[in-house]
């Protein structure tokens, strides 16, 4: 699916724009994408195209003390440290593309679940329409992961029931997020609860 950058805008402005969400893309420059993400994550590399992400989080004013702000190293470590590549990648978990689509579609408010979707007034199918827009910038043969516990165990994830637990990433209360790593981009895509 050829993808420009106004239906890909569109589809994550929609998508996002009434959650408290963090949607970013950065170029893919190293072996090790969790160095990559985590670029990411700390807003040192612009997006590769200048497409227009979303940052919730930017304006809680600790970005000049964690530049990573709101994600943060595993709780047992000292929550100051400087995020590193090890801290993303013990978090997250490969996933399948089904799953990533309807990822996309869960973080679309808090509680990581379809139910979501009530809000808006298009059908499923246009929505999961929205989502293949966002992964198809990234071509055909990306990978996916998430922090979602059920990401360990299961093949395809099920959004449709309870909202699945996660392993925290950021100082939120609930963080659920997706990573797409292609050869050469890395995006993100995260939601967040109370903080």
């Amino acid at each position: 699916m050829p993808i420009d950058q106004v239906s890909w805008e569109a589809a994550v402005r929609h998508l996002y724009e009434d959650g408290c969400a963090f949607n970013a893309t950065g170029p893919r420059r190293h072996e090790d994408w969790q160095a990559d993400v985590l670029a990411v994550m700390e807003r040192a590399v612009p997006d590769p195209r200048g497409w227009i992400g979303l940052d919730d989080t930017a304006g809680y004013g600790y970005l000049a003390e964690r530049p990573a702000f709101p994600f943060r190293p595993p709780f047992k470590a000292d929550p100051c440290r400087r995020l590193t590549p090890a801290d993303v990648g013990e978090r997250l978990w490969e996933i399948d593309r089904a799953s990533a689509e309807n990822l996309l579609l869960a973080l679309t408010d808090s509680g990581c679940t379809l139910r979501n979707l009530e809000r808006f007034t298009e059908s499923f199918d246009e929505l999961q329409g929205m989502a293949r827009t966002i992964l198809a910038r990234y071509g055909d043969t990306f990978t996916c992961y998430s922090n979602v516990s059920e990401a360990r165990r299961v093949g395809t994830l099920d959004f449709g029931g309870q909202p699945m637990g996660w392993v925290p990433m950021t100082f939120f209360g609930e963080d659920c997020g997706l990573v797409v790593v292609s050869d050469t981009e890395v995006g993100l895509f995260w939601a967040f609860g109370d903080i």
